[in-house]
């Protein structure tokens, strides 16, 4: 079987190619000679019919004279001799059969209407031919001759000329493939050297191979050149990019250094900071108390509230201290993975909301087993941002309500808060996650600003995201997911 052609070697294929082109040739020097050969038969046999039914036409002139049927068919019999005449007649001026070759044998060839011009007529009909004649005597028609001819010579000699044409074809082929042997090396040996080099460069990834051929052939030495110029470009480059791969490594290491150093002492810093101011805050925070419980009479009231403006402050700025610790643990932090129930969680952030303001009147629904893969110190941050926003909200609902759960969307598990407190506006709703944007009057609802940027921060580590739902006067509904995308919207 001979194996497909992508699988040949080159050398297989010039051979193969030689031995085509070889026979393509010679077929079509076949063809065109044969066709010449048929032309020209056919054309020597129309004229030696012709001349044959003129002389038949002579010697029946007198047959027909005498009405001598007999010897008009004797004149005819000679036609026997001729191996292409397979019929013949002769018909009278008004068309009747005056005589026919062979005498008992198929039915004689038809009368025609022959041409006007001189001499006989011809019609042709592939190898077959039919030769129409007069018979005239002293300018006096006297009827016409027929004759059918089958040419068996021609198809005799395409045949003979189709074996010598095939005996030659066998030679020119094994000849060529002997020659194809005998280059094959010549010509395809370098081919098979390159590409055996090539496919070392690849395997190796080694561009410090170059490949030498025979200077002989100026195309393989073009193909050489181009070859070796090709491996020296990649090795320059291989080398500069390695280079700079190894550069921009120690940049990395560098600059990575660098970050967890400026890390470290921005969180030194500001623990330090904190611990710095909440000294000096927890002194005025209880000297504010003291004097609030020192009987006042009625004259230095006004003393008494501007000492209680003063203990608000405190409050606030000690809050503001703890919203910036962890928004700055949300971002240094190292992350503890551990399975923890989010809904024990909530439950326990809102029960002591509940314990520190115990006259607000809040239903609370948590949804049990809301199991989660994160840190269990950031997602206390998360929940405690997100359930107080809810509580603070709240505050000026007759009957407050606060919901904490989880739904699966799609293969997705997503935890939301949502309550029935102030709400926010839609178009807004990008503001929300940015450090210091508040939607609501510090007078209405006062806060820092932090806590919903520092949720954003800590759900971005966990690979998840957060976004927001609300309507003014309505509620709002926050949404937050965990190593997952986000989910579309409801």
């Amino acid at each position: 079987m001979i194996a497909p052609s992508r699988q040949r070697s080159i050398a297989a294929k010039l051979t193969w190619m030689n031995v085509l082109v070889s026979g393509i040739a010679l077929l079509l020097v076949y063809i065109s000679y044969l066709t010449y050969n048929v032309y020209s038969l056919r054309d020597a046999s129309i004229q030696s019919l012709s001349g044959e039914a003129r002389i038949i036409g002579a010697n029946s002139v007198s047959a027909i004279e005498f009405d001598d049927r007999a010897s008009a068919e004797t004149t005819l019999s000679a036609l026997r001799f001729s191996s292409d005449v397979v019929a013949a007649a002769i018909y009278t001026t008004d068309g009747a059969p005056f005589a026919q070759y062979p005498a008992n044998g198929a039915a004689p060839p038809q009368p025609r209407t022959l041409s006007p011009a001189p001499g006989p007529t011809q019609w042709t009909d592939g190898a077959d031919i039919l030769i129409g004649s007069r018979i005239s005597f002293q300018g006096k028609q006297l009827g016409t001759v027929y004759l059918q001819a089958h040419l068996q010579g021609l198809r005799r000699q395409a045949l003979q000329f189709a074996g010598i044409a095939a005996a030659i074809l066998v030679f020119c082929m094994v000849v060529a493939l002997l020659v194809g042997t005998s280059f094959r090396r010549t010509l395809a040996q370098p081919i098979v050297s390159l590409a055996d080099t090539a496919r070392l460069v690849s395997r190796y990834r080694d561009y410090s191979l170059r490949f030498a051929s025979d200077r002989s052939y100026d195309e393989l030495a073009s193909l050489t050149d181009a070859f070796n110029e090709m491996l020296t470009e990649i090795q320059s480059r291989d080398a500069a990019l390695q280079q700079s791969r190894v550069e921009l490594e120690l940049r990395v290491e560098e600059r990575t250094a660098e970050l967890q150093t400026a890390n470290r002492e921005l969180e030194a810093f500001s623990y330090t900071v904190a611990h710095d101011l909440r000294g000096p805050l927890q002194t005025i925070g209880n000297v504010c108390y003291l004097l609030g419980e020192t009987d006042f009479d009625a004259s230095r009231s006004e003393s008494k509230q501007m000492l209680g403006q003063l203990g608000f402050s405190v409050n606030s700025m000690s809050r503001m201290i703890d919203d910036l610790l962890d928004l700055s643990r949300s971002t240094s932090a190292p992350l503890r993975f551990s399975q923890i129930d989010l809904g024990l969680l909530a439950n326990s952030i809102l029960e002591s909301l509940a314990e520190a303001d115990a006259e607000k009147k809040v239903e609370i629904a948590v949804e049990a087993k809301c199991h989660a893969n994160a840190d269990p110190g950031l997602m206390q941050i998360v929940l405690q941002n997100l359930l107080r926003n809810a509580w603070k909200f709240t505050g000026k609902c007759e009957v407050a309500r606060i919901e904490f759960g989880c739904a699966m969307r799609g293969k997705t598990r997503v935890f939301y808060v949502r309550d029935n407190g102030a709400g926010f506006d839609q178009n807004l709703a990008e503001r929300l996650f940015k450090p210091f944007q508040r939607l609501h009057a510090a007078s209405d609802f006062p806060g820092t600003g932090i806590g919903l940027a520092t949720v954003q921060r800590i759900i971005g580590r966990h690979g998840g995201e957060v976004w927001a739902e609300g309507v003014p006067e309505k509620g709002a509904t926050f949404y937050f997911t965990l190593d997952a995308p986000r989910p579309p919207q409801p």
